[in-house]
């Protein structure tokens, strides 16, 4: 590993020649993975001191096989024996363990020691003025949350399963956590913050749900971004009193679907302010000029609902008509005051929360990342690590995705990412890499690999 380091260091200049691309100086691939082994190497080790593997290479061993979107343990322990040159210099692994090792290692790491990783690549983020592109309402952040479920089996199963007992009489095992990620209504790439694992607490017999992970998750969120300025858009479910002083005394602003099925008396309401003409009602172009119209109405200082009078909130009901007459739908609870001149970027924001679902939960589980495949239960925590690890993985694609020109211009010319990564995966099999920006530079050039060792002489 030593003398690949050197090798790096004495080619710089022959790296950086392959194309005239500008990196981001901390905001690159390689730059991200050592602040990530870097937080690594602070995990605490539960194992006696004479370990012949560290943690931190387990650790990155295991954020390398969701890196390379590996399909399964047994497919990166191929890799462990056959170009192991690649973890060493591109991931910084020194001793790279097996399948059973990484497993047995992993198993005993908290989840909440990974959490230091995505605090750390969020502020480098900040720092370079990355995160500028994802503003929207006033200098505000959309954080997008929602459920995704990760794993389901009739047979298998952990102390992370829920448990839910089917009309045929057997039980299911399944497992779910909780994602959060910045989103923006113009942009596609999405921004995951550390994740909250859906799971029966300890001396519980009763399954955890969605809301009391959203509590462990605010807190968390708080605590690491204390004074981050949040607008948190999420699904109809989380539009009821509890969860939104939840929201509140988080200091977290919000702006939640709201089905009038779901909201009787709130709605009853709004049909009655507005036949004593309280209630404001516009309607828009499109600003971009496509053939639709955009028809809001909206109401501030709204009671919830009857049982919960003092909780307030601004209701908007929206209609986009298209120049057929055909029209969708949509209406939210918001804490933001409502005005004319703010209803349309709202309503783009509440809009906004399928990006959790397409541009999260759909790629991490059909783009690469195979988010809902068993890498492995073990006995205590390892299934969960692995998740965390699989969205810590997709924290940096997205963020190269989001400002490295390198990365973008690689992508470019493999026109899709699921090329991109067949495409990286191929340059570790076939040649030595002294980095993660020599081999984009490479794809991006188009230029004929040759093994490293002739391409730095």
């Amino acid at each position: 590993m030593s003398t690949i380091k050197s090798c790096v260091n004495r080619h710089r200049k022959a790296i950086k020649s392959l194309c005239n691309l500008k990196m981001r100086a901390h905001l690159n691939a390689d730059a991200l993975f050592a602040k990530i082994r870097k937080d690594f190497e602070k995990v605490p080790d539960h194992r006696a001191s004479n370990v012949k593997i560290p943690l931190v290479d387990a650790l990155m061993s295991g954020f390398a096989m969701f890196s390379l979107k590996d399909p399964s343990l047994l497919a990166f322990d191929k890799r462990r024996c056959t170009e192991p040159e690649g973890l060493h210099s591109v991931y910084q692994v020194g001793v790279i363990p097996c399948d059973s090792q990484m497993r047995a290692i992993l198993d005993e790491v908290a989840p909440g020691n990974l959490r230091r990783p995505f605090r750390s690549i969020f502020l480098q983020a900040q720092r370079g003025k990355a995160l500028e592109k994802m503003t929207w309402l006033d200098g505000h952040y959309l954080l997008a949350l929602d459920g995704t479920g990760i794993y389901s089996s009739e047979e298998v199963s952990s102390d992370y399963c829920l448990r839910k007992r089917k009309r045929n009489g057997r039980v299911e095992y399944h497992q779910q956590m909780l994602a959060a990620a910045i989103v923006h209504p113009d942009r596609r790439e999405v921004l995951p913050l550390c994740p909250e694992m859906i799971r029966n607490q300890d001396g519980s017999t009763k399954n955890d749900c969605e809301r009391n992970a959203a509590k462990r998750f605010f807190v968390d969120l708080r605590r690491e971004h204390p004074h981050l300025k949040l607008v948190v858009i999420e699904d109809a479910l989380s539009a009821n009193a509890p969860h939104i002083k939840e929201l509140q005394r988080h200091d977290l602003r919000f702006i939640l679907s709201a089905k009038p099925g779901d909201h009787a008396f709130l709605f009853d309401y709004l049909d009655e302010a507005a036949g004593r003409s309280e209630v404001t009602e516009i309607v828009l172009p499109d600003p971009a000029g496509k053939k639709v119209t955009h028809v809001f109405r909206f109401l501030n200082g709204v009671s919830l609902n009857q049982s919960s009078p003092e909780t307030k909130v601004n209701v908007l009901e929206y209609w986009e008509v298209d120049d057929n007459g055909r029209e969708q739908r949509f209406s939210w609870v918001t804490d933001l005051e409502l005005t004319t001149e703010n209803v349309y970027d709202i309503m783009r924001a509440g809009r906004a929360r399928w990006r959790i679902e397409n541009e999260t939960f759909n790629t991490l589980k059909n783009q690469g990342y195979n988010l809902g495949h068993n890498y492995g239960l073990g006995d205590k925590h390892l299934s969960a690590i692995f998740a965390y690890l699989t969205m810590l993985a997709f924290l940096v694609d997205q963020l190269q995705q989001l400002c490295c020109p390198v990365f973008q211009a690689a992508r470019d010319k493999c026109r899709s990412k699921g090329a991109l990564w067949e495409e990286i995966r191929s340059f570790f099999h076939h040649f030595i890499a002294p980095s993660m920006e020599y081999i984009l530079r490479a794809i991006a050039d188009g230029l004929k690999k040759q093994p490293y060792q002739v391409a730095m002489e």
